[in-house]
């Protein structure tokens, strides 16, 4: 697509995925014929839909289809499929077609039988057909006839001919409420309602050939949920997950994941998630999930007799939960996409805020590549969908379509919104830093602990800038080592150097901590690499003790973060068969929040009885037993529980305060840009480059210094700069003009993933403007960068009375530029018949 001046075709052979483009941030591959792969991007400038903004589409005529809830919504190819439900006083067997490109509604071409008029159903897409199962069937308006069923429908797409499968041998008991899912060729089927109890069980069926296919009920094993109904189900990273649900007494806002290849069912912890950071959503039922990349996306609902309208995201692999903030321009009517500056019309740059709000620790960035018409009509006072239940949703491309659904005082809406996906390759910073750890290359330092001298070995430039306690520890262990080492030098003749050889490695510095042992202590520095800490089996006596160790070393240590995890998994893992020797232990370490909480459990009315029968309660030391006994007679008053919580610190903020100063004394390497010093630290950059890795393992130099480029480019001080906040923390926000110098910098330095090519990639293809057009056309001439160097001139002459007008930029390389042949370029750039206008180039600030 070319852009506003037709400049986005692809230059240069080799281009990026051959000159394809993806609407969101592609996987950006890493050219390995050329070093400097900047002159092969390929960039789209636009237009763009800004990430996170909800978009209301037009709503279904009631002449086309009714308002409905408790419908089904699948996705195929460009168009959204809609399947059943009620309108409140009728079952419905309709299908309706809505396409996302032309956003335009009509009923579905159908032939041969449909199912019968139902909703609660299930519909999925394989291949080219979408499967109904089951579902709630009957008169509603007159309260007869009503009953579950156990039926499978296929309608083909192509021909529009619906079809019942007929199944030989066991069937699964007929149901409604009941979540479905395709995977590996076959449909499963898990729990529901069978018209008189909530289910829990398992079913799969191939869906390749009908002919040869059966039902088989699916063996589960593991933290199977409780049986339940009105929830979602989503496959994302080859396993299913259920989240929610009404279950009962049992209802819980637990998320479960299924592995399909072992049939096996775990609960999702949250014991990790902290205090004061985003918590799971609230339970609920009749709510939606999607899976998109790595996330899911959980909407709706009936929560607590609410109807909640936040969307909420769980990313998959790190296990956090966070609520999704929609862009600005979904709230405020009237709006417009804003468009990038281009021929005929100046964009602003797009603020932090405006992108979506990006936080520095969350993987989600501000802008996108989704693609949409220039202009979009004038839109409605809101664009946000109300709360709802019982509504459908489903994923085309990049964003996410919900239609329909049960909204305030039991009113049916034919409403259908769209919400524009971000996904970028995740940050992967911890697991940079954890796999540092877990190989212990390049260890500076050695911890003697406790009694035993156990030693553990780590890095100084990681243990310094997440404790501060170990900070000074170092301090002085290093302050006494070189006062050891000056007496030594004293006495040893100068013309003998001490056998140091060039290039040798310095011994490690030892540090004795005798207040730690080895096992607590390698789980507390796995924490200060990760920012968390792998938890061991929960509810198993000694692996809590373990844990309590490991909290008491967090409060020494002062690390607050790592004692609220700890506290939470602990307070999660007491139960009956442990709370008494969890809470002696918690006594004997002093540990009162923990000892408090132990008590209260304790004494509980539904626990008491069964805890003082216990043989352990026999052995407790007589101060605790007296203690528990005054406790169930006279509770305490409960402390108000709306205190702040001082959660720490985390990794990506230590790191960014390390970087910005606060490590300048443990510097061990200096990088030489262009013949100007930046001291850094050789662990954070092993770490995060495999160039690193390599030239520290290998052929260190001998005078610490390392001269940076990224291939035969040297990039700006100011690119370089941030380059390192991305090795440091990760941050990817930067001028866009630093983007071209970093665009190889992935390939060249060897970072473990696209990322930043990807962001690069963004910021240079929507950040372009007026005010930043030299700077970057600056950069694109440096780099070769040809797709940008065509657009800033395509910009620079049709915006030239602007960019005349801006104030002088300080004298660079875009002077020689200037006399050597970019008016020749720009006069090439424009139309014959107006070049003339354009032969005043010497208006051009500094050109």
């Amino acid at each position: 697509m070319a852009g506003p001046g037709g400049s986005g075709a692809p230059i240069g052979a080799g281009a990026l995925a051959g000159g394809a483009r993806s609407k969101v941030a592609p996987s950006v591959d890493f050219d390995h014929s050329c070093s400097d792969s900047v002159e092969y991007l390929t960039l789209n400038f636009g237009p763009f839909e800004t990430v996170h903004r909800w978009r209301r589409l037009p709503p279904c005529d009631e002449f086309v289809g009714a308002r409905r809830s408790k419908h089904t919504v699948v996705a195929y190819k460009d168009a959204i499929y809609v399947f059943g439900g009620d309108n409140g006083k009728t079952m419905l067997n309709d299908l309706l077609r809505f396409d996302v490109k032309d956003c335009s509604w009509c009923r579905a071409f159908t032939t041969g039988t449909p199912p019968a008029p139902r909703y609660h159903h299930s519909a999925v897409v394989y291949g080219s057909s979408m499967f109904v199962f089951g579902g709630y069937t009957g008169d509603i308006y007159s309260n007869s006839n009503l009953k579950n069923k156990n039926d499978l429908f296929e309608y083909k797409f192509a021909t529009g001919q619906w079809t019942e499968w007929k199944i030989e041998g066991r069937l699964p008991v007929a149901r409604s409420a009941h979540g479905a899912t395709v995977y590996s060729d076959k449909l499963w089927i898990f729990a529901g309602y069978d018209g008189n109890a909530r289910l829990n069980d398992m079913w799969t069926i191939g869906l390749q050939d009908r002919e040869l296919t059966c039902w088989e009920e699916v063996a589960q094993s593991g933290e199977i949920p409780p049986s339940c109904c009105n929830f979602p189900a989503a496959v994302c990273r080859d396993r299913m997950f259920v989240f929610s649900g009404q279950s009962g007494a049992k209802i819980t806002n637990n998320l479960f994941q299924f592995e399909f290849k072992d049939k096996t069912w775990t609960r999702i912890p949250t014991e990790h998630l902290l205090r004061g950071s985003p918590p799971p959503p609230q339970r609920r039922y009749g709510h939606t999930m999607v899976a998109f990349d790595r996330h899911l996306y959980v909407f709706g609902g009936a929560a607590d007799n609410t109807l909640p309208n936040e969307l909420h995201c769980y990313d998959v692999d790190f296990q956090t939960w966070e609520v999704i903030q929609p862009s600005s321009d979904s709230e405020v009517g009237g709006a417009e996409t804003p468009e990038r500056a281009s021929a005929s019309e100046e964009a602003p740059a797009l603020g932090s805020e405006e992108r979506g709000a990006c936080k520095k620790s969350r993987d989600v960035f501000g802008l996108d590549f989704g693609s949409t018409t220039a202009r979009q009509p004038t839109l409605p006072a809101s664009e946000l969908p109300s709360g709802r239940l019982f509504h459908a949703a489903a994923v085309i491309s990049d964003a996410m379509y919900i239609f329909g659904g049960t909204v305030d005082n039991n009113i049916r809406s034919g409403e259908m919104y769209r919400f524009q996906f971000s996904c970028y390759p995740k940050c992967t910073l911890h697991e940079d830093y954890g796999r540092l750890w877990e190989s212990r290359q390049f260890c500076d330092v050695e911890f003697v602990l406790g009694e035993k001298e156990e030693c553990v070995q780590g890095h100084v430039a990681i243990v310094t800038a997440r404790s501060r306690w170990l900070r000074r520890k170092i301090v002085q262990a290093r302050e006494w080592l070189t006062q050891k080492l000056e007496e030594e030098a004293a006495l040893v003749p100068r013309e003998s150097p001490a056998g140091a050889a060039g290039g040798a490695r310095p011994p490690l510095l030892r540090v004795a901590i005798r207040e730690a042992e080895a096992q607590p202590f390698e789980v507390l520095m796995q924490f200060l690499y990760t920012d968390k800490i792998k938890y061991p089996r929960k509810g198993h006596v000694e692996d809590v003790l373990l844990i309590m160790d490991v909290y008491k070393l967090a409060l020494s240590f002062q690390l607050r973060r790592l004692e609220q995890l700890c506290r939470q998994y602990i307070e999660a893992s007491v139960d009956l068969q442990n709370v008494l020797v969890v809470c002696e232990s918690a006594a004997r370490l002093q540990l009162g929040q923990l000892k408090e909480h132990c008590l209260n459990f304790v004494v509980k009315e539904s626990h008491f009885n069964q805890v003082i029968m216990m043989k352990e309660f026999e052995h407790l030391s007589s101060p605790l037993i007296v203690e528990i006994v005054r406790r169930k007679q006279q509770p305490p008053p409960r402390a108000p529980s709306d205190q702040p919580v001082d959660i720490g610190t985390s990794l990506i903020q230590d790191m960014k305060a390390y970087l910005e100063g606060a490590g300048a004394e443990f510097c061990d390497i200096t990088l030489l840009l262009d013949g100007h010093p930046r001291p850094a630290h050789k662990a954070i950059l092993a770490a995060r480059s495999s160039y690193f890795e390599a030239m520290f393992r290998s052929f260190m130099p001998e005078d610490g210094q390392v001269n940076i480029s990224i291939g035969e480019m040297v990039p700006s001080r100011q690119a370089f700069e941030s380059m390192l906040r991305y090795i440091y923390y990760g941050e990817v926000n930067m001028p866009p003009e630093d983007s071209l110098y970093l665009f190889a910098a992935p390939y060249y330095y060897g970072f473990y993933n696209n990322r930043l090519q990807a962001y690069c990639k963004q910021n240079l293809e929507m950040n372009v403007t007026v005010q930043n057009v030299l700077q970057i056309l600056e950069a694109a001439d440096k780099t070769q960068a040809l797709d940008m160097k065509r657009h800033c001139l395509h910009i620079i002459v049709h915006q030239f009375t602007k960019v005349r007008a801006l104030p002088p930029v300080p004298p660079t390389h875009l002077q020689d530029i200037a006399s050597t042949g970019l008016q020749a370029a720009l006069a090439a750039h424009v139309e014959p018949a107006a070049a003339a206008r354009h032969h005043r180039l010497s208006g051009l600030p500094h050109l």
